[in-house]
């Protein structure tokens, strides 16, 4: 099944994060009408290879052009020659950049799959997932629903009140009105007797119903307190997870309308308040409660719709480079990223000319080059929010004349954490609030090697800590346990490679990064254990290595890891355990721990007197695997020695499988057509000694 098939089928709220990744850039009409001949395009590699990116973009406007010229709806083949035009004029003179959107767009598609499909889940997940359960949320509404249940009586209750004293004021000056000679009459003192009773029953309603007022409005208080807060703290939390690699994000609509008629409630309870205050104006009395009480009310309610709307305001999408989706939060100078800000308020009486404006840490050494400042607007796909997207914002590098650039020298660049702050000025029925927030903690590189070492600072960062702006975090970062750090890097193998590691791989990696004979119940490692001190006998750090597979796995063994016959991290130790019981020419898979971005395999053979013997080949890395695919070299591999016929000696994966029966179907069986020339091939081969 295709992709883009498996990705019609998932559940609406994971549709909806597809929804966000096809824009102008790259509409979804051309994902759905030309998916089985995108699927089938190398992109990943296209992005480093301008000519093959040139190639690509004149065979897909090709293709654009066959599916429009088949479509009947005379609608569609102009909505398709629109399209055509429009990639004409954005590509075309930078092809590069139109194969780097689709392979972004790619990845992330298997991102979202892989986080449905998800069967092993570690206790993190599991939490971060029933943090939002079902109970909660149905609380939620159903307390937000009484809530607004309550202000709509209170609209009647006002209505009573009014007409009650209408009545009042019409008899009153009618009695007004009335000959003074009558004033001793019989009707006349039946009528002043009514009247006082029917200012007592005013007078009675007017305390009932700001008793109520302040029963709701207490109510409201203690669910943003309680309960609308908490909720929002969560899911901020639950956006740094997703950030390094772990759970989808769901939950802002549901925010959104929590937060939508809280406000409602609160504005309706505001104009209520005018009312009655308008009331007071055409009937007042002695120890009348409405002054009395009134003022106090309206300063409370004002207070909750201030701090309602200011914490409603928050980055939906963090900064993130195009190209590198999955590794949000690290910024390289000139490049453009992108970033996105929403009110959770939605209300017809804002200005919807309201404008955001985003700002660097102030007496850092980055600025904004380009715009940035743009006004929000109303999303139609999101139930009408308001937001804005900054799609090509870039930092550009000050330049300081004394050549300091201040405390951040005793960081290392990737150490140093910045922040991206926005701005805004919301007024909504007489009210100013001045909105702010900020983006979490975010890495400025110069170079992409500096890459996996931001990404590094990211993942620990948002694993340890839920403060939104800690800057000073890697002047004395804090341990994490063994069980926090597995999980996360689990996520890392599922988010770029779409399969996690199991329980055996994870296993091999506490070896490799506490020792074999280190016993503890809750390990704790540093973050220079981590990502700053070399592995003992070394050149690189852990989390160098660790990448650097991840980078390979990306790159040239993508079929093979999530066909699952790649065992990957297994110690010497465990291999020779693993074969040394095995048929002869029984091999596994696994990745080098002496060269970064390695990968070789290990077969059993017997000597003539029946002794097991288990030979390695020198890992293969990227450089070798650009020229020969993974799976051909499995196929094509040879071993030569002193008067023997060269031969194959990979016959099983570990444990039997059949070598063919494996990886038959990705061999690469086609071959150049270099007519009148004979083709080649490239065999690997070792010599035995």
């Amino acid at each position: 099944m295709s992709q883009w098939k498996q990705i019609q089928q998932l559940e609406t709220r994971l549709l909806e994060h597809v929804d966000y990744l096809y824009d102008d850039n790259f509409p979804m009409d051309i994902r759905q009408g030309l998916a089985d001949w995108i699927e089938a395009q190398d992109w990943d590699t296209a992005v480093s290879d301008e000519p093959m990116a040139a190639m690509l973009f004149k065979n897909l406007l090709s293709q654009l052009e066959r599916v429009r010229l088949q479509e009947q709806v005379f609608l569609q083949r102009h909505n398709m020659k629109m399209i055509q035009q429009h990639l004409q004029l954005k590509y075309s003179s930078n092809p590069v950049s139109m194969a780097t959107v689709i392979s972004s767009c790619l990845k992330e598609e298997r991102r979202i799959l892989s986080s449905a499909c998800m069967q092993e889940q570690g206790p993190l997940e599991k939490s971060l997932q029933n943090s939002v359960a079902f109970e909660r949320q149905k609380n939620m509404d159903n307390r937000v629903g009484m809530i607004r249940g309550n202000v709509q009586m209170l609209d009647q209750a006002v209505k009573y009140i009014e007409d009650l004293q209408d009545d009042f004021d019409f008899r009153y000056k009618t009695l007004q009105s009335r000959d003074s000679t009558d004033k001793n009459s019989e009707s006349m003192k039946h009528e002043v007797t009514r009247l006082q009773e029917m200012l007592n029953r005013l007078d009675f309603k007017r305390k009932e119903i700001l008793s109520k007022m302040d029963a709701v409005i207490n109510d409201i208080e203690d669910l943003m307190t309680s309960q609308l807060n908490p909720e929002l703290q969560d899911w901020k939390r639950r956006q740094q997870i997703a950030a390094i690699g772990g759970p989808l994000l769901t939950g802002l609509e549901l925010l959104q309308s929590w937060f939508t008629l809280t406000a409602q409630s609160l504005f309706q309870m505001k104009r209520q308040l005018d009312k009655l205050g308008d009331l007071v104006v055409k009937v007042t009395y002695e120890s009348d409660p409405i002054p009395l009480q009134k003022p106090q009310m309206e300063e409370r309610v004002r207070f909750l719709i201030y701090h309602l709307i200011k914490s409603s305001f928050v980055v939906e999408k963090q900064p993130c480079m195009p190209a590198q989706p999955q590794r949000p939060l690290i910024i390289k100078t000139g490049v453009q990223f992108t970033t996105k800000v929403r009110l959770l308020v939605k209300l017809p009486e804002v200005d919807y000319q309201l404008k955001v404006k985003t700002t660097f840490d102030k007496s850092r050494q980055f600025y904004i080059l380009t715009s940035n400042t743009k006004a929000m607007d109303i999303e139609d796909f999101s139930n009408g929010c308001l937001s804005v997207e900054f799609r090509h914002l870039q930092l550009k590098e000050k330049k300081y004349i004394n050549g300091t650039k201040g405390n951040e020298a005793l960081l290392s660049v990737t150490e140093e954490l910045h922040s991206l702050s926005f701005e805004a000025n919301f007024t909504v029925q007489g009210l100013t609030i001045d909105l702010e927030t900020c983006s979490l903690p975010l890495v400025v590189i110069s170079n992409v090697c500096q890459l996996p070492g931001g990404w590094a600072s990211v993942l620990w960062y948002n694993l340890l800590t839920d403060e939104p702006r800690n800057l000073a975090f890697f002047g004395n970062p804090p341990r994490a346990s063994w069980k926090q750090l597995s999980e996360v890097l689990s996520w890392q193998f599922s988010t770029l490679a779409g399969r996690g590691l199991n329980k055996d791989q994870l296993g091999m990696l506490e070896e490799k990064i506490f020792g074999q004979h280190v016993s503890c119940s809750d390990r704790q490692v540093s973050w220079s254990k981590f990502s700053k001190e070399n592995i003992q006998g070394k050149n690189f750090t852990f989390w160098m290595w660790l990448d650097s597979i991840l980078e390979l796995i990306k790159r040239h063994l993508l079929p093979v890891w999530n066909e699952n016959y790649i065992m990957g991290f297994v110690s010497k130790g465990m291999e020779r355990a693993l074969l040394k019981d095995r048929e002869p020419g029984t091999f596994l898979l696994r990745f080098s721990e002496s060269h970064l971005g390695g990968i070789t395999f290990t077969w059993v053979q017997h000597s003539d007197n029946g002794e097991v013997q288990l030979n390695s080949v020198e890992p293969y890395t990227k450089n070798r695997l650009s020229a020969v695919p993974f799976a051909d070299v499995i196929r094509d591999y040879k071993v030569i020695s002193d008067g023997v016929v060269p031969e194959n000696p990979l016959k099983f994966l570990y444990p039997d499988i059949p070598k063919d029966e494996a990886f038959g179907s990705l061999y690469n069986s086609q071959r150049s057509k270099v007519f009148p020339y004979l083709p080649f091939t490239l065999i690997p081969v070792s010599e035995m000694r």
